[in-house]
């Protein structure tokens, strides 16, 4: 089998490369360029180009670097900073998986006549009873990723491959040593890549692209509080930076109106709801109202609850006990025996 595999210079794709090399697949390399900007993490520096070009070059496969970069503004960087805009808080890399990784490159490789595109994400494909495959979870629970890649479908999923799989990131490294490949001890970068680790790496982000805008805190009968810098930068759940006084009990951001140029905190409990509204779903395998367990965050902690409609027609997510509000602009995956069945946008 014809295989492209993404290499992004770290040691997870890199033994995913050679996974494959010895399995007998037609192998051949790409390391995507994507973002050409300010960037602090090292993703697509020259370092990660060379480490997986040698990579590459120890296993006797070919190596190709692909630019990517306008794609990557329009479907990563783009809607990124108009959620800001109106006050949500996006998953870059849910959009790049979608847009880019699992998209366009994809696309090229359909193109150039692969079989298939394999990662070095931790996450694996089964195949239901009903002959739908589906994601499920990578075997080593604190590295999975199978909820940034939520909403690959079953034809997306019979051309990926995730060779790393069934491993623990430590199995992955120890494997990569013995091999002798560069990457074996290689630090994993941030999620976000094109943020710059400093603390207003994010409000320095965002403000060389919008007009950002000073914001009143305010508590939940209205009185002020405090202030923001930019209300644009403010998460719902957000405990920090909120200009609040110390000695007090601790306060969370509940809401974030732009338009109003104010953000609403409350006690812990209030940051508490019943219930998540939700926009934009999507299933495996068609609509179910059984009770799934709801991740709202890449490493958060699965909860129950169910899929429905609100009072007022919209739909939401109703949780079995009162959970913490995700913010506007996060995924929410719903998952049954460790496979994403539904997936969807808070609201």
């Amino acid at each position: 089998m014809r295989v492209l595999v993404a290499m992004s210079g770290g040691v997870d794709s890199s033994v995913a490369a050679a996974r494959l090399v010895g399995a007998g697949h037609d192998v051949t390399g790409a390391t995507l360029r994507l973002w050409g900007g300010e960037s602090d993490t090292g993703c697509c520096s020259a370092a990660d180009v060379d480490d997986a070009r040698r990579v590459a070059d120890g296993l006797g496969i070919d190596h190709h670097t692909f630019a990517y970069v306008e794609e990557f503004a329009a479907g990563v960087i783009a809607p990124y900073v108009a959620a800001h805009a109106e006050g949500a808080t996006p998953n870059p890399c849910v959009a790049c998986n979608r847009t880019v990784k699992f998209g366009a490159l994809t696309e090229r490789a359909d193109r150039l006549g692969f079989d298939a595109v394999a990662t070095g994400h931790h996450a694996r494909v089964i195949v239901g009873s009903d002959g739908v495959r589906r994601l499920r979870r990578g075997a080593d629970g604190a590295k999975d990723q199978s909820y940034v890649l939520a909403g690959l479908d079953h034809d997306r999923l019979g051309r990926v491959l995730f060779p790393v799989g069934d491993s623990t990131k430590t199995g992955v490294r120890t494997e990569a040593a013995a091999l002798g490949l560069r990457t074996a001890a290689k630090a994993e970068s941030q999620d976000v890549c094109f943020i710059a680790r400093a603390d207003d790496g994010r409000r320095r982000f965002l403000g060389r692209r919008l007009s950002l805008t000073p914001g009143r805190v305010v508590d939940t009968d209205g009185r002020a509080v405090g202030s923001v810098a930019a209300v644009e930068t403010v998460t719902v759940g957000q405990r920090r930076g909120l200009g609040l006084p110390g000695g007090t009990a601790p306060r969370y951001a509940l809401s974030v109106d732009i338009a109003a140029t104010t953000v609403v905190v409350g006690t812990r409990g209030e940051l508490n709801a019943d219930a998540l509204p939700v926009t934009e779903p999507g299933w495996a395998a068609g609509p179910t109202e059984d009770e799934l367990v709801w991740q709202t965050s890449a490493h958060g902690q699965p909860r129950p609850g169910r899929f429905g409609e609100r009072s007022d027609g919209g739909l939401a997510v109703t949780w079995s006990e009162p959970e913490r509000r995700a913010a506007p602009g996060q995924l929410v995956v719903g998952y049954r025996d460790d496979a994403v069945v539904a997936w969807a946008t808070a609201c």
